[in-house]
């Protein structure tokens, strides 16, 4: 699997249109990458072990993607063998009023990982350039000091970029994945949560309405890869239409990540080891 073939390549003209949603590399189906996602996932708990103890990095992973695109079970999914005191998931709901009272990037900040952890944005501040675009009415609950005209989304997608490197300047990695459906296959996806009762929960007529709107948010979506998939922090657009893939791509490039930041276990200073030395022989000398 070629990770590069996923990128939104910084500086590039992005279209969607290029990101086949019915991709899966070389794999036939579930079973031939079943063995692959396993080994994956084995790998990213021991990165996770070391990246907490090595205590310099944190890692951001940010999810976007339209509804049904499979961002909880991939989340689930891929992060199902690490510790958890070590993640910490966040799913970014309509902001509260005291949210509204702050700038537009102050509660991820708050839920931003510490040093050593991994934190997962489900959707995140992108939304201020998605459905915010898509419904520009959501504007005016944020009470900014200016009418916001078109060049709002310039400035904000300049904030994004400037946000974005300081976090990877001050050792937070930053892996951003869009999860790529088709509108078919969220269809049927919406039909399956309607025509199954242990989904319907996951189903409100809003879906529906949104739905409505997938040219708006195609849209918004390429203008989004066009201005913040850079260097730091390049977006991966993920054929999602087979779960088991998305998945497996997903935590492909986790684990290239984390291997790429050469991770080691903290050396013990020469009085360390004389204190480990020291606290065996008494745990030895004890009556069993």
């Amino acid at each position: 699997m070629n990770r590069d073939n996923f990128i939104a390549k910084p500086g590039a003209k992005f279209s969607l249109k290029d990101y086949d949603p019915e991709y899966t590399a070389q794999y036939g189906d579930k079973t031939d990458a079943s063995e692959k996602l396993r080994v994956g996932i084995e790998r990213i708990g021991k990165y996770q072990d070391i990246l907490y103890a090595h205590d310099q990095y944190a890692l951001l992973i940010i999810f976007q993607a339209m509804d049904a695109a499979g961002k909880d079970s991939t989340i689930k999914h891929v992060m199902s063998g690490i510790n958890p005191q070590g993640c910490q998931v966040y799913s970014f709901k309509s902001p509260s009023t005291e949210e509204l009272d702050h700038d537009f990037l102050w509660r991820s900040t708050k839920a931003l990982p510490e040093r050593g952890r991994i934190g997962i944005f489900n959707r995140s501040y992108y939304e201020e350039v998605l459905i915010a675009r898509v419904h520009p009415h959501i504007l005016l609950n944020e009470r900014l000091p200016h009418s916001p005209g078109k060049k709002i989304w310039k400035q904000r997608f300049e904030d994004i970029n400037n946000y974005e490197k300081y976090l990877t300047n001050n050792g937070t990695v930053i892996l951003k994945f869009f999860l790529n459906i088709s509108k078919s296959e969220q269809k049927r996806r919406f039909l399956r949560r309607i025509e199954l009762p242990e989904k319907n929960w996951k189903f409100s007529m809003s879906d529906v309405e949104e739905r409505a709107y997938w040219d708006d948010y195609m849209e918004a979506y390429e203008d989004v890869f066009n201005h913040t998939s850079t260097d730091w922090a390049p977006w991966y657009i993920i054929p999602s239409n087979h779960k088991w893939f998305a998945r497996l791509a997903v935590a492909d490039i986790i684990c290239s990540k984390l291997k790429q930041l050469d991770l080691e276990y903290p050396t013990l200073s020469d009085e360390h080891r004389q204190q480990l030395l020291k606290a065996k022989a008494v745990l030895e000398s004890e009556a069993s």
